[in-house]
């Protein structure tokens, strides 16, 4: 499995914790496909006649699917959202829906709820990347991850309710390490370990803090049980295939024979066979009652990564990285290519007489099997024997005998999105333009989480050169497409470093020349919906000390030397249209807050019940309070001096300071104030002004007037000043700086020296 970024797993250590950042996911697609790779698959039949059947998917774009599978088409019901990271398995368990995924948790579902995750389960210290269920113990299921442990659940006990609150969030936290670090109840599991140890861990003490017993040495790819839920198998990067009793926890053998990775394994309903499949490009089938190899089958050119079998277990179906599907005759070792495709083949799903095939791709395939009657299929196509070597299917492929796939088609295809794969932040930090796996470039204004233009397929880098500004905005949000979107990332206090005037973003009935905080007005646009509700439930007062009404919030105070209140935003919670999200297609908020591990779910989907519990602390304060963390300087130091042989001088001399974002037509109106108007700025004006700088032969700094935007627009005025700026290569040239450009560009792009910076005026002649 390949690694991705993750969200980490924190809930066993004691460490003290950096703020949690609140992430934003972005979609312009229907909400009813997956848009990354479908790592896991699993069918429900219905008991009952006339009953619906359903298909269940887990992607790596962090969700899961169910489907109502009818004959020549599936429609999706519901999408499950909770886990934060790529869903790696699900299983069903009676009617539990189990998933678990690379955030290191499992999580609980209501097969059919409309995707509300019932727990989460908190036990692994990395990836969690295979589960294992017992078909006739709905009770029993078993997680291995990239840890090397591999747990056993009681279902029954691990969902019983433990907490009296009825607080739902608390419950979802009640069987892990809370966010302060504290530990919480853990429900009954057994912990494998391959000293043939097991820790019972239980609910009876809520001081008892469990040992994270390793399973095995390294990680665990695959895991497998018989029906009953009597026999357990594992295995990963060890190259062997462990058998444990799950019931008590022992080992009870360990066979070796693959050399690579085990990736996938699969046990008869009685327990004594198994399927193994590995990176070796082999699949072994093992007695297990002998405790032996009996056949080993290379029909893959490449790893073997799916297995299904038939009911009877006298055929298997593989599929795997060669992208291809096939079907071998356990007995006899005749094999037949059924399909292949374009994408490694990551899970089979059998379903009556055909299969369900998900790959890489955000589309699922549903391919003819036979099941019942395997041998249906020999009669359409040109078997082979498999070899008992690895190498014989490549070289039968290298001679040029490549077997013909008996399908061409598949009966059904439930389509996806196409996934991100590549994204570059603009210069002007509004703007993402991505590409995806068609070759498609589009623009993401992130402010709104929408997309602005769709390119089509054109060439990326020649569309990045095309779109580049010279401007320099901080880097107050980051990117990722690890879930094959565009995921939107704001930590603090970074994240509030930008900002902007009101007039750049053309936000109509608000004063040209207000600052406008980027993130601020992002967080608001995302949390509007959350604050209706809010207000609906609780009202919205608050009190002076930062102390908020309504559901117990209290925000943690601060002091005025450690935060800043925007006293331009006035308390008001408007969402101006740049930071308007979509209702059609909101985007969903990963965050985590003091309790309850990292969660995921659509801004329309919060209930206004959600408080620092759920949400950074900071991020509250932010939208409720007005209130932002201490950031870096966002001012820019300079020096305003006459060009070289010029005679006008202007009253104000020495080091200046401004906003980073001022424009250069402000400096323009200010030296025509100071030189032409000959009327010096009041230097107790208490918005700041450009103060003399000289006092008793010693430089003072002096701040820019934040008055200096200007009682009248720069473009009323009939400029007769220059500003200039040396650049910095082996031969300085003095350039001519347009008006519209920041102190911040001018820096970035024209001075590029970690001095201050240093402009020159002079008079236009003839003006």
């Amino acid at each position: 499995m390949h690694r991705v970024g993750s969200a980490g797993n924190t809930a066993n250590s004691t460490r003290p914790r950096k703020e949690k950042r609140l992430t934003y996911v972005l979609s312009d697609a229907d909400d009813t496909k997956h848009c990354a790779g479908v790592n896991c698959l699993a069918v429900q039949k219905s008991t009952v006649s006339g009953g619906s059947d359903y298909l269940f998917t887990g992607s790596r774009d962090g969700t899961l699917k169910r489907w109502a599978l009818g004959e020549d088409a599936a429609t999706c019901s519901t999408t499950f959202e909770s886990h934060v990271d790529w869903v790696n398995d699900v299983v069903v368990a009676g009617d539990a829906l189990v998933s678990c995924s690379s955030d290191t948790t499992l999580k609980t579902w209501n097969c059919m709820s409309d995707g509300t995750c019932t727990r989460t389960l908190r036990q692994h210290s990395d990836y969690v990347t295979c589960l294992a269920a017992a078909a006739k113990n709905s009770n029993v299921v078993a997680s291995g991850g990239l840890g090397g442990e591999v747990f056993v659940w009681d279902l029954e006990a691990a969902l019983s309710p433990i907490s009296k609150s009825g607080d739902p969030m608390e419950e979802d936290c009640l069987n892990g390490i809370n966010g302060s670090g504290h530990p919480l109840p853990i429900t009954s599991l057994r912990s494998i370990n391959s000293s043939n140890n097991i820790s019972v861990h239980s609910t009876q003490s809520h001081g008892y803090v469990p040992i994270a017993a390793k399973g095995h040495k390294e990680s665990v790819y695959a895991l497998a049980m018989n029906d009953s839920g009597t026999i357990l198998v594992s295995g990963g990067t060890e190259k062997v295939v462990r058998v444990w009793d799950p019931r008590s926890g022992s080992k009870t053998m360990k066979l070796r024979g693959h050399t690579d990775n085990i990736r996938v394994l699969l046990l008869d309903s009685t327990g004594r066979y198994c399927l193994s499949g590995s990176s070796d490009s082999m699949i072994r089938l093992w007695d297990l009652g002998q405790q032996r190899c009996v056949h080993s089958y290379g029909v893959h050119t490449d790893s073997v990564w799916a297995l299904a079998s038939t009911p009877t277990f006298s055929h298997v179906y593989s599929g795997g990285r060669d992208q291809s599907l096939y079907l071998t005759d356990l007995a006899t070792r005749e094999s037949l290519l059924l399909c292949t495709g374009e994408h490694p083949i990551l899970q089979l799903a059998l379903d009556d007489d055909s299969i369900w095939v998900a790959t890489t791709d955000s589309s699922v395939k549903k391919w003819p099997a036979e099941a019942h009657n395997p041998q249906k299929n020999f009669q359409r196509g040109a078997s082979f024997l498999a070899g008992n070597l690895s190498f014989s299917r490549a070289k039968v492929s290298v001679e040029g005998s490549s077997p013909v796939p008996v399908y061409k088609e598949p009966t059904v295809m439930i389509p996806g999105t196409f996934a991100i794969v590549q994204h570059e932040i603009l210069n002007n930090r509004r703007h993402v333009l991505t590409k995806d796996t068609a070759g498609s470039v589009k623009l993401w204004e992130i402010t709104r989480g929408v997309v602005i233009e769709d390119y089509g397929k054109v060439s990326f880098e020649e569309k990045k050169e095309e779109l580049f500004e010279m401007v320099s905005i901080p880097a107050w949000f980051t990117v990722d497409t690890r879930l094959g979107s565009l995921s939107v990332h704001l930590d603090t206090p970074q994240c509030f470093s930008a900002e902007m005037y009101s007039a750049d973003l053309n936000i109509a009935g608000k004063p040209e020349d207000d600052k406008v905080n980027l993130a601020r007005e992002t967080l608001k646009g995302l949390l509007a919906h959350w604050l209706t509700k809010r207000k609906q439930r609780f009202g919205s007062q608050a009190s002076a000390n930062g102390e908020l009404s309504g559901k117990d919030i209290t925000i943690r105070s601060h002091t005025h030397s450690k935060v800043d209140v925007d006293g331009n935003a006035e308390n008001d919670s408007m969402v101006y249209p740049p930071f308007e999200f979509s209702a059609l297609s909101p985007p969903s908020i990963i965050s985590e807050g003091s309790q309850g591990g990292p969660w995921r779910k659509k801004i329309t989907d919060l209930d206004g019940t959600e408080d620092e519990k759920e949400f950074p602390w900071w991020c509250l304060d932010c939208v409720l309070n007005n209130r932002l963390p201490p950031r870096e300087n966002t001012k820019c130091s300079f020096y305003l001096q006459p060009c070289e042989g010029s005679t006008v001088q202007i009253l104000t001399q020495g080091k200046l300071s401004a906003p980073r974002i001022l424009r250069i037509h402000k400096v323009i109106n200010y030296v025509i104030e100071k030189m032409v108007l000959d009327k010096p700025l009041d230097a107790s004006n208490p918005d700041g002004t450009f103060a003399s700088g000289l006092a008793g032969g010693q430089l003072q700094p002096s701040a820019v007037a934040e008055s200096l935007r200007g009682n009248r627009p720069w473009h009323k005025l009939k400029p007769s000043i220059e500003i200039l700026c040396s650049n910095q290569a082996s031969h300085p040239i003095e350039l001519v700086l347009a008006p519209d450009m920041s102190l911040a560009t001018v820096r970035a792009y024209i001075w590029k020296k970690s001095d201050d910076l240093v402009l020159n005026y002079r008079v236009v002649q003839g003006r």
